[in-house]
């Protein structure tokens, strides 16, 4: 009952979230404001009432912060030079590793606007500017100048209007370089480490180590990266909650040596150090948010079940940034968390074979399952060997994540060791690379109209399962009252 209120609630904020988009930019700050004091108020009121009032709140806070949000880009210190294609010189923040693509580079910059507060901008380089800008990380403190210029219409800008961008900022030029400070600063100084770690591996296993450990792909062939995608494999390419888990396990010996309140906070730093070093990506954002609840949860002697807690995460998350709900990323996350929670054990119970098999593949399942209507409303298609693909690369995966991390971390200590330490890491890595070139050579895929008739399938084998069972225990019935 608790997991269906909470699910609820989602739906409500979701509702909202859309409701926001459709009125469009807006303050809103006084439907914040009633969302606000009515969520409170739902703690305050009795169970049957709770629910109704909580979603309630949560329409109204889903609306506003959208239209608060859509607001900010609507209406900044930035929007009249926008419109003029101004030349500008504008301090800043690097809000993510910088892009490169054929010609060009480019990189989300929060810029400082008039009258305080910040904006994002899309800076875009091209020639020797964009040499420059390609080597930067992200919290790097720079100075740009460049041509303002609204976002075009097109997916990559798209996509970076979802991540509040406001406009461009074309031919930018980088005039002035500072490194970053602080949290972010040892974040990418931790990164530099693993990533130095495994140096000694030569170019494509060395770009996949990174995708595994830190989600970089920025360095992996077209083609590999064709394979993971085609396989159904490039989620092992994107940091996911596994890697929030794995380094929280190589922790754990320390962890375990302190107090509770101590191994909670030290653990919820962990956590949020590793998603600094791995750009707070839409996968790492849902995996640190649940991993947050889950050690909360646990230190108030009140654990959530997956879903819920996983419901909770997004509510949060949402919240925050309603921007969120146009991730796929994020999305495919969610999804693949949702299927394992509902569906996991009940495959594993059903599924034949010794247990060290039926596990692994009940989660690859389950999580496949769950990402599976995700994939088709965005792609369209979804290939068909990604289960067994999974089942194949998965350990090795799993392997990569725990001892690839390990050994990238000591060989950046101590170079001297890490071409000893990676050879583990190089074999995981060709075994996932194989399994990825063999499954993309495969080219079935599962499209929209295969995926209803196969789900009409389902539900009508379950239906002819359900009426035999009805009626064996029907005959079963009649038989012990004839017997008696």
């Amino acid at each position: 009952m608790r997991d269906r209120g909470v699910l609820v609630a989602l739906g409500a904020l979701i509702a909202g979230i859309l409701a926001g988009e459709h009125t469009g930019p807006a303050p809103a700050t006084a439907t914040l404001v009633v969302g606000s004091v009515g969520l409170v108020a739902a703690w305050f009121v009795d169970a049957r009432g709770r629910l109704a009032l909580a979603a309630i709140a949560l329409v109204l806070i889903g609306a506003a912060q959208t239209q608060r949000a859509l607001d900010g880009q609507a209406h900044s210190g930035l929007s009249d030079a926008i419109a003029r294609r101004e030349q500008v010189t504008v301090a800043g923040v690097l809000a993510d590793d910088p892009q490169s693509g054929r010609f060009d580079t480019d990189a989300l910059v929060r810029v400082a606007v008039a009258g305080g507060g910040h904006r994002t901008l899309l800076a875009v380089a091209t020639g020797d500017d964009a040499l420059r800008l390609r080597v930067l990380e992200a919290s790097d403190r720079v100075v740009l100048a460049g041509r303002l210029a609204p976002l075009h219409p097109d997916r990559f800008d798209g996509r970076a209007r979802w991540r509040h961008a406001v406009g461009r900022l074309d031919g930018a030029q980088l005039l002035e370089l500072r490194p970053a400070t602080g949290v972010f600063r040892l974040a990418n100084d931790v990164r530099a480490l693993v990533l130095r770690g495994t140096a000694p591996l030569t170019p494509t296993p060395r770009a996949l180590l990174a995708g595994f450990l830190l989600g970089d792909t920025r360095a992996v062939p077209d083609p590999v990266v064709a394979d993971y995608r085609d396989s159904g494999l490039s989620h092992l390419l994107a940091v996911s909650g596994e890697n929030v888990a794995f380094t929280l396990a190589l922790f754990g010996p320390l962890l375990r040596r302190l107090g509770l309140g101590g191994r909670t906070l030290a653990a919820v730093a962990i956590v949020l150090l590793f998603a600094t070093m791995t750009r707070f990506e839409p996968s790492v954002l849902r995996a640190s948010a649940l991993a947050i609840i889950a050690l909360t949860a646990s230190f108030v002697g009140r654990p959530a079940s997956g879903v819920r807690a996983l419901a909770l995460a997004v509510i949060a998350l949402l919240v925050l940034d309603p921007f969120l709900l146009h991730s796929v990323a994020f999305w495919l996350s969610c999804a693949a968390s949702a299927g394992i929670a509902l569906l996991s054990a009940s495959l594993r119970a059903r599924l034949p074979g010794p247990d060290w098999l039926r596990s692994p593949l009940a989660v690859s399942l389950a999580a496949q399952i769950g990402v599976t209507p995700v994939l088709l409303a965005t792609f369209g298609k979804v290939p068909v060997v990604t289960p067994l693909a999974n089942l194949l690369a998965a350990p090795a995966a799993e392997a990569v994540g725990v001892y690839g991390m390990l050994a990238s971390a000591v060989g950046g200590i101590v170079p001297p060791l890490a071409p000893v330490l990676q050879q583990p890491s190089a074999a995981l890595i060709a075994w996932i690379s194989a399994v990825a070139h063999a499954g993309s050579a495969v080219g079935l895929y599962l499209d929209r109209r295969s995926a209803w008739l196969v789900l009409a399938g389902l539900a009508s084998a379950a239906c002819v399962h359900r009426l035999r069972r009805s009626a064996w225990a029907g005959a079963s019935s009649t038989s012990g009252h004839v017997r008696s």
